[in-house]
């Protein structure tokens, strides 16, 4: 697994090509969204532990900035809410 996270990543694709890899590329893949979201609501999993920053819903231009820029702010989730 690669991830843009934390920091820059160089796949270098020219030392690749003789390997017998997989490369997938994608943002979300929806398709386990029904399990997860049974999970969530079982509390079998606790996305708590996912969210790194919270903002009230005014403040959210500053959660995009914080959100957009994962290397500098460390965000992984970030939670926006009518209240902090």
């Amino acid at each position: 697994m690669i991830s843009r996270q934390k920091r820059r990543l160089t796949l270098h694709l020219e030392d690749q090509w003789t390997r017998d890899i997989t490369i997938t590329t994608g943002l979300v893949d929806a398709y386990s969204t029904p399990t997860l979201l049974r999970l969530l609501a079982s509390h079998h999993i606790d996305a708590g532990r996912f969210v790194t920053h919270r903002f009230a819903l005014d403040e959210f231009d500053k959660a995009y900035d914080v959100f957009a820029r994962p290397a500098d702010t460390g965000a992984l989730k970030v939670v926006l809410s009518r209240s902090v």
